[in-house]
């Protein structure tokens, strides 16, 4: 496996793979990440991972400082996992000095964007620069950045670039938190009550699967999950399309349930999708 720095380490090196698979991350791997860097290689057969803690996407006041970084161990486990190569750049090295370009999606609705606005702008400028400089066949991302999965395949379709998006399922811990680096933040107390969050999508969905399309109905059963955990201080409990994320206030058979919950000073995200498919 190879660690590449710099935008002329990539390209030299890409014309070595005939298909390559792409993993972006912002570092301290964990178990989801590596599913995705496995899903990555086995179906493109190569694999390339970014680790890049990107600045603008955090807003004034969020944990940029103290998100957590270890590239040595993000590479070990990258390597385990099949990667071919690293890309770690500096800051500077995508965002040098006169850097004013950015990328909007056009996606407002969506309640992640209304809770840290300007958020998917940042995310859909680093991608389309990764996208750019690894020039993947295909790129995979986990389902639990729902709205930013929606944003990155419009990102994709709308500027015809020649990647394929690929959405993996949400990877959990036993007890059902979905997987994230953020998890680290938590206290042995918050990170047992964190298990609320997806016990309250589970409420929510079993709602659905007994045939309850009411995005009322269904916020109360997600209320009583979230509101019986002292912990839990519920920032935000949404319904919307899953494509255009568009907000969904009457019944409807295929919906994005996602939510944002902190426990202490560490907010968690997290959603499923209801979809009635053939019920």
């Amino acid at each position: 496996m190879q660690l590449c720095r710099t935008v002329a380490q990539v390209r030299a090196l890409r014309p070595r793979f005939e298909r390559l698979g792409f993993v972006p991350t912002m570092g301290s791997l964990h178990d989801g990440h590596l599913g995705l860097i496995r899903r990555a290689k086995a179906t493109c057969g190569a694999v390339a991972v970014s680790v890049f803690v990107n600045p603008i996407q955090f807003a004034p006041g969020e944990d940029l400082e103290r998100y957590p970084r270890d590239l040595e161990r993000d590479l070990e486990l990258a390597q385990g996992a099949g990667a071919d190569f690293v890309f770690a750049p500096e800051p500077s090295e995508l965002y040098p000095a006169g850097f004013s370009s950015r990328v909007d999606v056009g996606l407002t609705h969506g309640a992640e964007n209304a809770a840290r606005p300007g958020h998917f702008s940042g995310v859909a400028t680093v991608v389309a620069k990764l996208f750019n400089i690894v020039q993947p066949t295909v790129a995979v991302f986990g389902q639990k950045d729902a709205e930013q999965c929606a944003v990155i395949r419009r990102l994709a379709a709308d500027l015809d670039l020649p990647v394929k998006i690929d959405i993996a399922p949400t990877a959990r811990e036993p007890d059902g938190l979905a997987m994230s680096s953020r998890n680290s933040y938590l206290s042995p107390v918050e990170r047992a009550a964190a298990a609320a969050v997806s016990r309250a999508l589970g409420a929510a969905q079993a709602r659905f699967h007994s045939g309850e399309r009411d995005p009322d109905v269904l916020r109360i059963a997600v209320a009583a999950v979230l509101g019986a955990e002292p912990l839990a201080q519920t920032q935000y409990v949404a319904f919307a399309d899953p494509d255009s994320l568009a907000p969904l206030s009457t019944p409807a058979r295929r919906m994005l349930l996602s939510l944002a919950v902190r426990f202490g000073r560490t907010r968690l995200i997290d959603n499923v999708l209801l979809d009635a498919g053939g019920i």
